[in-house]
């Protein structure tokens, strides 16, 4: 008696574990968003590392830091603020600090791929629309 009450209750487990894997973006993704995935994400020309409480971004000679988490809504959608540093080949002279420019970060995260939009916002200039992968070797040539 005891087995007959147990299949049942099995199978709408397993049932559910199938359903709920096949449907999710990411494990951190529920019905009012969530958490892009802390750790590395790489691509060509970018590599984004992402802290619980933001991330720093290097690109082939630029760089930039988002200074607060980076949040997704539940379509997977990331728009956040932060700043873009645009690097130049040589040395830097002592004492002499890059331009720090406010920069949108806009996108959308889908399981492991992640499309990275970055917009100067005073400017309204486009620097790059970048595609990364969660945990991939990014692809970076620094201005020399």
């Amino acid at each position: 008696m005891r087995l007959m009450l147990a299949l049942p209750a099995l199978g709408l487990g397993i049932l559910l574990l199938a359903q709920s894997g096949a449907c999710t973006r990411s494990a951190v993704v529920g019905p009012d968003g969530g958490r892009v995935p802390i750790g590395a994400w790489g691509g060509q020309g970018v590599a984004l590392q992402v802290t619980e409480t933001g991330a720093h971004i290097e690109f082939d000679c630029a760089s930039g830091e988002i200074a607060q988490p980076l949040m997704i809504d539940n379509d997977g959608r990331l728009a956040v603020d932060g700043v873009f540093v645009q690097e130049r080949a040589g040395a830097i002279r002592v004492g002499e600090e890059p331009e720090r420019k406010p920069a949108r970060y806009s996108g959308r995260v889908d399981s492991k791929t992640m499309t990275l939009n970055v917009v100067l916002t005073e400017s309204n200039e486009t620097m790059g629309t970048f595609t990364l992968t969660r945990g991939a070797d990014p692809r970076v040539r620094k201005c020399r």
